[in-house]
C-alpha cells in the first residue's frame, strides 16, 4: 500500500470518507528519521497489510495531527503502536477528549524530528489553522486541506460541481472557498506562506487530489494567490 516518493518518504492512499455529504480520497504520508523510526502525518484506515509494510521499514514513533479535521483514525493506531507519541493541531486536544495527545504542534518543529522536518502554522483563520511541513531531504511540502487539486476525470459529475464551485479542481486548485472566508487575519497567513516558500520546495504532497511532484514553489505561490494583500 506505499509508494515510495523519494528515499525514506511513502505516501499511502486510503478510503474514502464523507465531509459534507461528500465523499474524499484519503492520504497519509510517512517518513523514515535519520534513527530509523517513522513519523506518520495524517494517519489513514489501518489495515493489516499496511500495519505490515510500516513494520518492515521501522518502529512508528510519532503519530500528527495536521488539522482539526485530521483525526478519525488516530485513536486505532494509538492503540496499534501504544509507545507512539501523537501531536494534536491547534485546537484539536479539546475536541478530541478522549485521546492522549504528547503536545500541541507549534511553530517550530519538535526536537525529535528539526533536523529533517520543518514545519510552519498557517494562522489567522477563526475556523481552523493547518500545520504545514517540510522534508527537508527530498524538499518535499507536506499540505493537508491548505491546497486540494482534483482531477475532473476522477470524478463523478455532482462531485465534480461541489468541488469545482468550491476551487478545488485541477492545477488552479487551491483553498476550499468557505475555508478562505475563514481568513480575517490574511497577514498572519501571509506570514506562515513567506516561511514556507522560503523552504524552496520541490514537490507537495496534498492530503486530497493530485500531488505536485516539481516546481513545488512555484505551485504553492500560485495555489495561494488568494492570500495576496
Amino acid at each position: 500500500m506505499l509508494t515510495e516518493i523519494d528515499q525514506n518518504i511513502w505516501i499511502a492512499e486510503g478510503d474514502a470518507v464523507r465531509f459534507l455529504s461528500v465523499p474524499y480520497p484519503t492520504r497519509m504520508v510517512v517518513v523514515r528519521l535519520s534513527d530509523g523510526s517513522l513519523w506518520v502525518h495524517s494517519p489513514i484506515h489501518l489495515e493489516s497489510g499496511l500495519a505490515g509494510e510500516l513494520q518492515a521499514l521501522g518502529p512508528v514513533r510519532y503519530l500528527i495531527s495536521p488539522n482539526k479535521l485530521h483525526h478519525l483514525f488516530m485513536g486505532e493506531w494509538a492503540e496499534a503502536w501504544p509507545e507512539a507519541r501523537m501531536y494534536a493541531s491547534p485546537g484539536l486536544a479539546r475536541r478530541r477528549k478522549d485521546l492522549r495527545f504528547h503536545a500541541e504542534l507549534g511553530d517550530r518543529p519538535e526536537p525529535e524530528w528539526a533536523s529533517e522536518i520543518d514545519q510552519v502554522i498557517f494562522r489567522g483563520s477563526f475556523a481552523m489553522e493547518e500545520v504545514v511541513f517540510f522534508h527537508r531531504p527530498s524538499r518535499t511540502a507536506i499540505v493537508t486541506d491548505l491546497v486540494q487539486k482534483f482531477d475532473p476525470a476522477s470524478l463523478a459529475w455532482p462531485q465534480r460541481v461541489v468541488m469545482g464551485l468550491d476551487g478545488m479542481l485541477g492545477p488552479d486548485g487551491s483553498t476550499p472557498r468557505e475555508w478562505r472566508l475563514t481568513f480575517w487575519n490574511r497577514r498572519a497567513a501571509r506570514k506562515a506562506l513567506r516561511g514556507a516558500l522560503e523552504w524552496n520546495p520541490e514537490r507537495i504532497l496534498l492530503a486530497h487530489g493530485t500531488w505536485v511532484r516539481s516546481n513545488g514553489r512555484e505551485e504553492l505561490k500560485r495555489s495561494l494567490r488568494w492570500l495576496k494583500p
